[in-house]
This record gives structure tokens, sequence and C-alpha cells, in this order.
């Protein structure tokens, strides 16, 4: 990568248009970019970063939406521009980018916002001109980032090497190291790798847990199930030999419960014939109570058949003389029905009288039959009158419609010409919302990529405090439990020494006369040890043995509760960073106000485009009913004298046709009503007639009918009659008596009915005791029964479980104990890992091991080869290795640690590693060549000679057209470089004054 040329208007301390040609001063290799404080040295460094990143370095980012980028002296109407001419990877570009500005209004007053902007240009050196490759900012990042192969905090180290930074890298911790080179290498992946297999050691191990809960469950459930056939042992979740445990007690009690259910069934199968007897003798006790009732029943029934014998037999009379006058009734029948309408005739005839005028009142049907005919005729006459009546209705409705259109017209005209008077404001105010909500979307835009990262950095500083806390008890718990533990293995070893002390006396109660010595093998045992006070026995040893062994177990679970601890913390820190936590909430939170205040106002877009929308659509129909009201008014004069000519001839029409009527309608109702009157009255005279001629003809038919049945007149035929109801009754009595009769004959006769009848009576009572009795028994010894196959089963399927849980955890133990293994190892807290070594800390130290070999190039030639860099990866205090950074001094041979250098020796050997690590990173990000380097500062720290050698290593870097510019005010640097860029601060803003090689 090389620059060309910078341009830079209203940035920083700028406050016009400022160019640097890095063409020129990049001729002799090496230049002084110099300046007092606070002209704007770095400023120039910023603006190059800004141009590629769209941003400055993390240290200098100030202000918001690019406030902190522009500059104070620049004029209102000036806005903030960098411009980088560069070449990198072959191709020659061009960057152009403007952050968001803050200008005064066009028009009226105020101020608006300007979206930022970003231009991408490459060279056709075939053709001679720029060609634009994007606008996009998005876009112009990524295609930068892929060319030169680095991120932005890359790039600050590598091509803008800050002395200061390596100077504090060289007496850093190891922590402190680890931070700089993650982010320079990217190593996230190495950390995401260990937190992985953390949280997968942890997942595992609550799978664990849980299927140990789940089997521990299982045996209470077989517990509850077996009674105390099943003890348990008292085991956690998680602890070994559980599942062994609890399958032997299961046996035991599935063995238990078998024997028992054995039991069961024999008292079941004795239970079961005990109440089969007893329910048959009660079946028989209980027929022979039956069948004597149903004897005495039938006595009872006979005795009262007596009894009623006279009432059968006038039933039996009545019955006869009923049928006799069924052979009259349908003559009875008709001469009701003529006789009902004979009256209703006569009535109907009178009504109809009624009604017509006197002159008609002695007329017969004929006479008003032809009456009806006339007016019928008169009335079809004036068909023709009634539709010029409807007609003329019409006629007035439609004038009605038409005066009714012609005053909504008007309306409509005013109401349009008042809304299209102010449609040209109405148009501009929608407009301007729209304006203002777009800028607001875009604002909002830039505001949520930046959200996310604040609120994961915020939540694991969060999360860092709180493990910062949690690992300081669990620090202070592990202290505590080694305590705990050494006392505890102290006092072991002092029991065990007393034992041994007095071991002798323990054998010595062994002894006896004749029996030969276990030590020795001696029959006489004249003179044995004998106990002491404070004896300590086998028993007091076992028991400090076991308390010591408890108490390693606590240090070791708190040691490992420890190291967790302590990889969730390094997590949070290496995600979070330094920053204290109030400082990012208060970011966060100033953060989510401005998005959320421009989201608000973006939120209007959509609404906005839809009212000026809307309201485009509401002036076009205005316009256009304005000129259809124009049309219909135009067309409702002719057609109003038009109807006025058809109403007048159709009025006079109409005055002929109604007479003294009022209307042609009142006239036509009057013969309608005429007309129906006496067609009503001809029908009923004669209907009249008929009904009575049909009387006499029923009056004979019936007297000839009673005659032949046998009655002396009719109106005794029609007192023998018997109605639907009173017949069914009547029929129903003698039925009955009848089969009651025959019912008792047929009981009375059977055989056995007649036996148990002579028999003693039936104790139903004592047999429905005995059968209860033998119930009672069935259903405990069923209830018993039932709830040991229960028992039975529910231990088999409880056990079968068991098994299976057990078959299904042992694969999941055997992946916990690997996992675990595997993440102590890449976490460095396992006792396998001796030097503590994180596996990010691993990949950083075999980084740093190149990056110590390649500064040591550089290092020795400045300190005349007295000083090289050695990467070290021993552990130091209680912390962990693999980032130690020492330097060995050639005149005295040894090797000490870089915080003992001096101040010039600190800033020659800072260089040298900003370079070495410049020359790694590059390698990293692809061996994209750096033909343009920024060294800033430090050199004020050197003498003569030290000066001397460092330019010359500078110099050096020259090779292959390589140049290094040198930002420092040291007067001795002036004489020395030739080429210069000098920045001039004034009260109007800096100026930049270039001076090349010649």
């Amino acid at each position: 990568m090389r620059l060309h040329r910078l341009t830079v208007t209203a940035f920083g301390p700028f406050g016009g248009t400022q160019s640097v040609d890095f063409d020129d001063l990049s001729a002799a290799g090496l230049f002084l970019l110099h300046g007092p404080t606070g002209a704007g040295k770095t400023s120039v460094l910023d603006a190059v970063c800004y141009a590629l990143y769209g941003s400055v370095p993390g240290a200098r980012q100030t202000g918001g939406q690019g406030t902190g980028l522009r500059s104070d002296h620049a004029a209102p109407t000036t806005r903030t521009e960098v411009s980088l001419e560069l070449t990198v990877a072959g191709r020659r570009l061009e960057v152009t980018r403007q952050p968001p500005w803050e200008r005064p209004k066009k028009r009226g007053t105020g101020t608006t916002v300007d979206k930022a902007q970003t231009w991408l240009r490459t060279y056709d050196a075939s053709a001679g001109v720029w060609k634009d490759l994007s606008r996009s900012h998005q876009e112009v990042g990524e295609e930068i980032t892929q060319l030169l192969g680095m991120s932005r905090e890359q790039f600050c180290q590598v091509v803008l090497l800050p002395q200061g930074d390596f100077a504090r890298f060289l007496r850093a911790d190891a922590e402190a190291r680890g931070k700089l080179l993650g982010r320079l290498f990217d190593t996230r992946r190495f950390a995401d790798v260990e937190k992985r297999l953390a949280d997968r050691r942890r997942a595992t191990e609550t799978r664990v847990r849980e299927g140990d809960a789940e089997l521990l469950a299982d045996a209470h459930r077989m517990q509850q199930a077996a009674g105390e056939a099943l003890r348990l042992p008292e085991l956690t979740p998680g602890e070994p030999g559980l599942a062994e445990a609890v399958l032997g007690a299961a046996a035991v009690a599935r063995s238990t419960a078998r024997e028992q259910l054995t039991v069961a069934e024999c008292t079941l199968a004795a239970a079961e014939s005990a109440q089969t007897a007893a329910t048959r003798a009660l079946d028989a006790v209980r027929e022979l109570a039956r069948l004597q009732r149903r004897f005495a029943e039938a006595r009872q029934r006979a005795a009262r058949l007596e009894e009623g014998a006279g009432a059968f037999r006038e039933a039996q009379a009545l019955m006869e003389r009923a049928r006799k006058a069924e052979g009259v009734a349908p003559a009875l029948d008709l001469r009701e029905a003529a006789e009902a309408a004979h009256h209703r005739a006569a009535a109907a005839e009178a009504r109809a009288r009624a009604l017509l005028p006197a002159d008609f009142a002695d007329a017969g049907a004929s006479g008003l039959a032809t009456a009806a005919r006339r007016a019928a005729e008169e009335l079809g006459g004036l068909d023709a009158a009634r539709r010029a009546e409807r007609r003329l209705a019409e006629l007035h409705d439609e004038r009605t419609g038409l005066d009714r259109q012609e005053r909504a017209d008007a309306d409509l005209l005013q109401e349009a010409e008042a809304w299209l008077d102010g449609w040209e404001e109405a148009r501009t105010a929608l407009q301007t919302r729209v304006d203002h909500a777009q800028r607001a979307a875009a604002l909002a835009e830039q505001l949520a990529v930046r959200r996310e990262p604040a609120r994961q950095r915020l939540a694991a500083a969060r999360l860092r405090d709180q493990l910062a806390g949690d690992t300081e008890k669990a620090v202070e718990q592990v202290r505590t439990a080694q305590e705990e533990a050494l006392r505890a293995k102290q006092h072991w070893l002092d029991l065990k020494e007393q034992r041994l002390a007095g071991i002798a006396a323990e054998l010595a109660e062994s002894l006896a006369d004749g029996e030969p010595c276990a030590v020795c093998g001696a029959t006489e045992h004249p003179a044995p040890a004998r106990k002491v006070a404070g004896h300590v026995d086998r028993e007091a040893e076992e028991r400090a043995l076991a308390a010591h062994q408890r108490a390693e177990e606590q240090r070791a679970e708190h040691e490992r509760r420890l190291g967790v601890v302590r990889e969730a913390l390094a997590a949070a820190t290496a995600e979070a960073g330094d920053a204290p936590t109030a400082r990012l909430a208060t970011e966060a939170e100033e953060l989510e106000e401005e998005y959320a205040r421009a989201r608000g106002a973006a939120a209007e877009l959509h609404s906005a485009q839809e009212r000026l929308r809307q309201a485009g659509l509401e002036h076009e129909r205005r316009v256009a009913a304005r000129q259809e009201a124009a049309v219909r008014a135009a067309s409702r004069v002719g057609h109003r004298e038009r109807l006025d000519r058809e109403r007048t001839a159709l009025q006079e029409e109409l005055d002929r046709a109604r007479g003294a009527a009022e209307s042609v309608a009142a006239r036509a109702a009057q013969l309608e009503r005429r007309t129906a009157l006496l067609q009503d009255a001809a029908d009923a005279v004669r209907a009249a007639a008929d009904c009575a001629q049909r009387l006499k003809e029923a009056d004979a038919r019936l007297a000839d009918a009673a005659f032949r049945a046998g009655f002396e007149t009719p109106q005794a035929a029609a007192a023998a009659l018997l109605d639907d109801a009173a017949h069914r009754e009547l029929q129903r009595r003698l039925d009955a008596w009848q089969h009651e009769e025959a019912a008792v004959r047929a009981v009375l006769a059977e055989a056995d009915t007649a036996e148990a009848a002579a028999r003693p009576p039936a104790d139903v009572a004592a047999a429905q005791e005995a059968a209860d009795r033998a119930a009672r028994r069935l259903r405990d010894a069923a209830s018993a029964h039932d709830a040991a196959r229960r028992r039975c089963a529910e231990l088999d399927r409880l056990s079968a479980r068991a098994q299976a849980a057990m078959r299904r955890l042992a694969p999941l133990r055997e992946q916990y104990d690997r996992v675990a293994r595997m993440a102590g190892l890449a976490a460095g807290t396992s006792a396998d890992n001796e030097r503590r070594m994180r596996l990010e800390s691993y990949v950083l130290a075999a980084r740093l091991e190149q990056v110590a070999a390649a500064a040591t190039v550089r290092l020795r030639r400045m300190s005349s080869g007295r000083y090289t860099l050695v990467h070290s990866d021993d552990r130091t205090g209680r912390g962990r290795s693999g980032l130690g950074l020492h330097v060995v001094d050639a005149w005295t041979g040894r090797e000490r640690d870089t915080a003992t250098l001096s101040g010039g020796e600190t800033f020659f050997a800072s260089l040298a590693l900003a370079l070495g690590l410049a020359d790694v990173v590059t390698d990293e990000a692809g061996g994209v060549r750096l033909d343009t380097l920024f060294i800033d500062e430090g050199f004020g720290s050197l003498d003569d000679q030290t000066l001397d050698e460092v330019l010359d290593v500078l110099d050096s870097l020259r090779e292959r057209d390589r140049s290094v510019g040198i930002v420092s005010h040291v007067a001795d640097l002036r004489r020395r470089i030739h080429a210069q860029l000098e920045v001039v601060k004034g009260r109007s803003g800096s100026v930049l004054r270039q001076r090349g090689a010649g």
C-alpha cells in the first residue's frame, strides 16, 4: 500500500482545504511530520484512517454523527471532506468521505442535516480517466478492508506505529499483552473454542446430574410402590455407584412383591369358591319366596273377580246396544252436517244483502249477477286514466330530483373551490413532512448498526463486574478449603504416628499363652505391652483419614469452581475490555435514546407518503367533480322543459276521467267495491237455497235408518251411541276382566307354585346376610390381589426404566469425563496443563514469538548488537504463562525483564517491536506490501549516537521503495531529515507546509 495524495477540508484543526503530496515527501524515503503541540500532526494520520475506514483511531473518536471530525474554524457553508489517493494491490484508487453535516437551511431559518457521503473511484491507466466504483458506505468499507487485508485496529497498529502503546506493551503483564495481540491477530475463535468447551462441560454435567436425579426419582417411586420392602441408600445425584445401588435394592423389592402376589392369589381362589356357594343358596331361597307370594296373590285376585261379576254382565249389555246404534250413526252425522250448512248459508245471505243499497233488497240471484257485470264493464274503462295518473306522479318525482341535484351540485362546486384554493400550501407541508421522515430514517439506519455492539459490550461489562466479585469469593473459599485440608491431613498423620507408636499394645491384646507371636514367633510372652492413656486405635485413625479425604474433595470442588469462574471472567473481560460499566451504560443509553428519537421520526415516513399520495388523489378527484357538475347543470335545463310539457297534457286527461271523484283511483275503488258486493250477494242467495234442499233429504234418510236398527225414534238411536273414548274404555274393562280371569286360573293350576305354597315360609334375610359376608371376603381378597399385582407391575416397569436410564447414562458419563478434561486443558485449569496456559494464550504466544524474532533483527542493529528480544512461556507468580517477553543483554549474558530498560532503550526496543509486529501482521493479512509507514514520537529520549543508529534502521526501510514518515517535534530531526511536512497553527486554524527532499 502506497499513499499518493491526501486532501482535507474543514477537518480537525484545518478550517480550509489542505493537501499533502506523499509522492514528493516519499521520494527521499524518509520524511518528517512536525509542528508545535496541538497544531494537528496527529490529525493528518486521523484523516488517512478516516478516508480508509470511515472512522478515526479509537482513542480519538469523539462526538456523534461526525460532529467530532468537523473543524471549529470552518465556515458554516463549507462541508467537511477527506479525500485520499493510494495504490493497493496494483490498483490506484481514490476514496472520498463526507461525514454528516448540519448546515443552515437554504430557505427559512434553522438547520438541516445532510447524510454522510462516500465515493470510491479507480484510475483507468489505458483511458487516462477516473471511473466510479461505488457510492455505498458498506460496499466501499468491504472493498477497502478486503484489499488491505487489515481491520481498522490492525491498520492503526501497523501503519500508524504508536510508540507509546508499545512502550506500555513492553512493561505490561500477560493479560494486557494478550488483549493487544488478540485484537491484532483476531484470536477470538480460539477464545470461542474455550468458551464452547466450557459450555459443553457445564451442559454435559447438568445432563448427568439430571439423569441421576431422574434415576433417583424412579427409585423413590419404587420405594413408594414397595413400601417397607425397599430401602434406598443415601446418595445424591452425580455420586458414583448410584445406579448399581438402586438396581440392587429394586431386585430385592421385586422378589418380595412376587411372594406377596402368590399368597394373594391363593386367598382369592378360596374366597371365590365360598362366594359362589353362598350365591347359589341365596338364589334358591329367593325363588321359593317368589312362588309363595305368587300363589297368595292369585287367591286374592280370584276373590276380587267373583265380587265384580254383576258389573261385567251390565257392561256386556251396554256394549251390545251401542253396536246396534252404530248402523244409524252415518245418517245422524249427515243430518247434523246438513243442518249446520243451512244455518251458515242463511247467515251469509243476510250479511250480503245488508251491504247492498235498498233497491236491491228483494232482488234474486240472477238480478244481482246482472248488476255486477255492468259495474265491472265501467271499471275496465278506467285503466288508461290510472296509467296517466301514475305517470303524473313520476313526473313530479323527476322534477323534484332535478331540483335536488341542482342544489347538491351547487354545494359540491362551492366545497371543491374552497379545497382547491388551499392545495399548494397543503402539498408543500406534506412534502416537508416526507423529507423530514426520510432524513430520520437514514439516521436511524446508521444508529442501528451501532446498537447491538454497544449492548453486547455493556452486557459483557456487567457480567465482568459480577464475575470479578465471584472470583474474589471463590479465591477466598479455595484458600479456606486448602487450609482446612492441610489441617485435616496433619491431624490424620499425627494420629497415624501415635497409633504406630502404640501398635505393640494392639498386637499384645491378641497374644495367648502357648500360641506363637505374630511378630517374633515366641510362644512365651513374659511382658506384653500395655495401652497407655490417650491410645489411638484403628477406628480413630480411620475417622481422621475420612475427614482428610472429605476436606481434599471439598478443596478440589472449590478449585474447580474457581476455574470455571475465572474462565467466564476472562471471556467477559475479553469482550467488554477495560471500560467502566457506568460509562458503557451511559453510552448505550444515549445511543438508544438517539435511536429511539430517530426511529420515532422515521416511523412517520410511510404515513406521510401515504397522506401525500392521498392528497394528490383527492386533488384529482376534486377537479374532476367540478367539471362533471358543470356538465350536469347544462343538461338539466332541457330536461326540465320536457317534463313541464308532458305534465300539462296528462293533467287535462285526468280531469276528464275522474268525474266527480277526487281522483281516478277513488272512482275505480268505488266501482270495484260495488262489483264485489253484488257478486257476493248473488253467490250467497244461491248457496242458501241449495242448503235448505239438502236438509230435507237428510231428515228422511235418518228416520228410515233408525226404524231398521230397531229404535223407536232417531233420538233413541242417538242416545245409545258411544263416543270413541267411551267405547274404548268399555271395551278395555271387558277385556281386562276376561284376561284377569284367565291369568288367575293359570296360576292356580301351576304344580310348582302349589307345591311351594305347601312348604314353610322362606327366610331370605338369613340367606342374604350369608351371601353378603362371602362377597365382602371376596372383595377384600380381590383388592389385596390387585394391589399385589399392581405392585409387581409397577416395580417391573420402574426397574426397566432404571436399567434403561443406566444404559443411557453410561456413554454420557464417559462424554462428560472427556469434555471436562478437554475444557480444563483449553482453559488452563487442569492439573495436566502444567503451565496453566489457555488455548488463546498458546496461539498468541506463538504470534508473540514471531514478533520477538522479527523485532530482534532491528533491535540488534539499533543497540549495536547488545539487546535481543526473546519470548518466555514461564509462569509469573500465581498467574498463567505463555506471554512473557524478556530482553537478553549480550554485555552481561543475562536475561531480564523488559520493564528494566531505560527510557531510551525502551524507545528503540518498542520501535523494533512495532516494526516487527508490522511485518508479522502484514504476513497475517495476506502479504499486502506496506510502502508507507508512520512512526509517532519518542525520539526525544535518545542520545545522538542512538538516534543515528535508529535513523539508520529506519533509513534501511527505504529498501525496495518503502517510505517512512516520522511524527516528532525534536529540533535535531529537522536538521537530519530534509523532506518535511510542517503543521502551522493559527487563530483561523492550522495549515500545512510541505518541503521535498531537494
